[in-house]
């Protein structure tokens, strides 16, 4: 069911002006993926493969992987980095984990395991420097996490320093409003996955419209009766780009998808230039 919901693979191409931004790193191509929930039911491996492809087609000089990469079994993980070994770019793969990473007390090592098996780099409350020291990559903790903790890690780098800072959760974003972050990049929210044309995810007018509909109506639909509040505060920040007062935040749909599947919300591979800019 979660397949034949799921809809085409859509490649997302953005610029990022980023203040301060060295001549040398203009131009610079990031490929993020997220989300993929790779447990045999919601990612064919056709989507997967194109998503890689589509990636090493675009020559990024580095691939982001923003989280939840299994769903609640780690074990998948160690089939799903057989596939991403052949993702390509320059710098190489950096990632954060999200919270159906660290579902169980034993999925964090395992799923850190798994990709730092293939060259990935798992980042966790950590800086790293694949572009260069003048433009950090910072990877936090999951925000549902205990360890969630940026302030140890943002107040290392100076203000006059650009960063790109990977977090699972968009709703980090509003706690971030403290630091400097020229592009935060996220995932979780799958989108909103219940688009509808137009006017936008589902999910947004929760409040608004679905709680006037019969409580009965809302008992047989899975989708109505979750409480979309406890996936994320800041629905707004679904999908897409946003400017969140000083900062700027990108929200990719994902690869993969949840009950009930998606509509009018495609998976999404983001392709993202920076260029120097105020």
């Amino acid at each position: 069911m979660h397949l034949l919901l799921s809809g085409p693979l859509e490649v997302e191409k953005l610029t990022v002006k980023i203040a301060d931004l060295p001549a040398s790193l203009h131009g610079t191509k990031l490929v993020q993926l997220s989300d993929l929930h790779y447990d045999g039911l919601r990612l064919s491996e056709e989507m997967l493969e194109r998503a890689i492809a589509v990636s090493n087609e675009a020559e990024p000089d580095l691939v982001v992987l923003t989280g939840d990469y299994v769903t609640d079994d780690p074990s998948p993980i160690r089939q799903l980095v057989l596939r991403l070994k052949h993702l390509q770019s320059r710098a190489g793969i950096f990632a954060v984990l999200g919270n159906h990473d660290i579902y169980y007390s034993y999925s964090k090592a395992e799923v850190t395991a798994a990709l730092n098996s293939i060259g990935a780099t798992v980042l966790w409350n950590e800086i790293a420097y694949p572009l260069g020291k003048e433009l950090p990559l910072v990877g936090l903790a999951d925000y549902w996490s205990r360890e969630f903790n940026p302030q140890i890690v943002m107040n290392q780098l100076d203000v006059s320093t650009p960063r790109i800072v990977l977090s699972h959760n968009p709703d980090s974003a509003e706690l971030l409003q403290q630091w400097r972050v020229d592009l935060q990049l996220s995932g979780h929210t799958h989108g909103g996955q219940i688009v509808i044309p137009g006017i936008g995810p589902v999910v947004v007018h929760y409040k608004k419209f679905v709680r006037k509909l019969p409580k009965k109506l809302r008992r047989w639909i899975p989708f109505l009766r979750a409480d979309c509040s406890k996936v994320v505060r800041h629905w707004e920040w679904a999908q897409g780009f946003h400017q969140v007062a000083k900062n700027q935040l990108y929200v990719n749909r994902g690869l993969g998808t949840y009950s009930p599947g998606r509509l009018f919300c495609s998976p999404e591979v983001t392709v993202i230039t920076l260029q120097s800019g105020e």
